[in-house]
């Protein structure tokens, strides 16, 4: 899973491509000066020194088998051996099969400042143009404002909003919400929880607390936990995207903010 964070290149997506640009520009050949300059650029925008050596060892073989040497030929190649990294991840998919007699169910956690709440709401508004009755829970309950956030994504997406007053239980809430979304008939319960920094153990210890009382609810849910991250993090996106995995298991990562 944690390989899959080869998008974190896209975190300085604009600044990288004009550097590696300038680089085959301003080499009139492509020799292995060009090369290593553009390996110190892949490296210095937090891609890792092991894809950064993939890409341009591939680059390499690339310019030898099709004899290329003008920069515009160069610049593709490079942008083939990119985009093959990537292509080893896993496909989105936006399905997923409700269960039988509950709806299917989505934690969705992070530090703060990543985008959790508005990944919801794009998630929410998703599956509610698929004809899918969603169902939101509102279990950042440390912050009013990240429950009024919450509160107008619900009424963007015609998504069901459950909430309880700030500084309620988060867990509280989401027994709450599964119980309604289940009474309702809902198709996916979405839970929002409070911004934590991956070193909060107590912070932690709450998820772990909300993961117990749904699978008290439901065995095996949630269905899935999803990590957002902030590209711009670069490697210590991987830091955070370990710590979550130990301490609660993380089925899916979402990268937020790909612009810079």
């Amino acid at each position: 899973m944690l390989k899959k964070l080869r998008d974190a290149l896209k975190k300085t997506r604009t600044g990288v491509v004009k550097k590696l640009s300038a680089v085959v520009s301003r080499h009139p050949r492509a020799d292995e000066a060009m090369l290593e300059e553009l390996e110190e650029v892949l490296i210095g925008a937090d891609i890792g020194v092991e894809t950064s050596e993939k890409i341009i060892r591939g680059l390499r073989e690339s310019i030898r088998r099709e004899a290329v040497s003008d920069s515009g030929g160069i610049k593709e190649l490079l942008k083939q051996q990119v985009l093959a990294v990537w292509d080893g991840s896993m496909p989105v998919t936006m399905e997923f099969t409700k269960p039988e007699g509950r709806p299917y169910v989505i934690m969705v956690v992070g530090v703060n400042g990543t985008g959790k709440t508005t990944m919801i709401g794009k998630l929410a508004k998703r599956f509610g143009e698929q004809g899918r009755r969603v169902v939101l829970a509102a279990a950042d309950t440390f912050r009013a404002a990240a429950i009024e956030q919450l509160a107008i994504w619900a009424e963007r997406t015609g998504a069901e909003l459950v909430k309880h007053q700030p500084g309620a239980d988060p867990a509280s809430v989401v027994f709450d919400a599964f119980c309604a979304a289940q009474a309702r008939g809902a198709d996916l319960l979405i839970i929002d929880t409070a911004g934590r920094f991956h070193t909060k153990v107590n912070l932690m210890e709450q998820l772990k607390k909300i993961k117990r009382v749904l699978q008290k609810r439901a065995e095996g849910t949630p269905d899935e936990t999803i990590l957002v991250l902030d590209a711009t993090t670069g490697q210590n996106a991987i830091a955070q995207a370990d710590y979550f995995n130990q301490a609660i298991g993380v089925s899916g990562i979402a990268l937020a903010k790909l612009d810079g």
